[in-house]
């Protein structure tokens, strides 16, 4: 390992047989899918804190991700919508370097998002963009160098804006296929909101809307309707088939610059 100035940066990750493994970050970045591992590292676990450690459900995978607090969790919603993120996992890799007095430093990285170009992100939540102090800035220089050298990118996502995270919670409830519907109920819901009218207006033209809600909650959480994400979701909210941001501004797609 070389200094955090330096280049030969090393990974440690958990391999799929659980053997803790040591390698050449330039070789990992290549070699290692990291979507598919588990932490390399728990979640710590706070007293008095009112969320804890837990699983994501993640839509785009079919599979859990391990997430460990609520900041977490609403980066979750936003990556877990973007079309072009295909992979996500919770805490898969350390990355060690020595700093400029020779000492070994190490930081694990909340979550790994793969692109679907083939290209990552490694990113860190924190609840307020201050969380970690001199450490987590320390090591946000390091990782955005490695991530560089990788062609991947490295991100310290900013909170969402509460009512977007409300709303992006909301809809998450409503991420699993199960409350697609029917094809029949699924096309009848696309034809309703053809052009922009309020959400109860359009569920109750295909039905019962106990039935249809489930289902245009769905379409919008998967980008399939749109609407206004940063004004609160409800029954008057105009919802279409127009093209929208899928994410809403101020949910990061995984590349973009933050």
């Amino acid at each position: 390992m070389q200094t955090d100035t330096g280049s030969a940066w090393e990974a440690v990750f958990v391999d799929p047989v659980g053997q803790v493994v040591q390698q050449r970050w330039a070789d990992a970045v290549l070699a290692v899918a990291f979507e598919e591992l588990e932490p390399v590292a728990a979640f710590p676990v706070v007293p008095g804190r009112r969320w804890g450690p837990g699983q994501w459900w993640s839509a785009t995978t079919g599979r859990h991700v391990a997430c460990g607090s609520a900041a977490m969790r609403a980066q979750l919603t936003v990556l877990d919508r973007d079309p072009e993120v295909v992979g996500l996992a919770g805490r898969p890799v350390r990355l060690l370097w020595r700093d400029a007095r020779g000492q070994v430093r190490s930081w694990v990285p909340q979550l790994f998002a793969r692109r679907r170009d083939g290209t990552a992100v490694l990113a860190d939540c924190p609840s307020r963009p201050e969380a970690g102090g001199e450490r987590a800035q320390k090591a946000a220089r390091v990782l955005e160098a490695a991530c560089v050298q990788a062609g991947w990118s490295y991100r310290r996502l900013e909170p969402l804006e509460k009512t977007l995270a409300a709303n992006l919670k909301w809809l998450a409830g409503y991420r699993h296929p199960r409350n697609a519907g029917r094809p029949p109920l699924a096309a009848a819901v696309h034809e309703a909101f053809a052009q922009p009218r309020p959400l109860v207006e359009g569920a109750e033209a295909v039905g019962d809307p106990i039935e249809v809600l489930p289902a245009v909650f769905h379409a919008l959480w998967h980008g399939k309707l749109t609407t206004d994400l940063e004004t609160p979701l409800n029954e008057r909210a105009l919802v279409s088939t127009g093209a929208g941001r899928v994410n809403g501004r101020g949910g990061p797609r995984s590349g973009d610059g933050r």
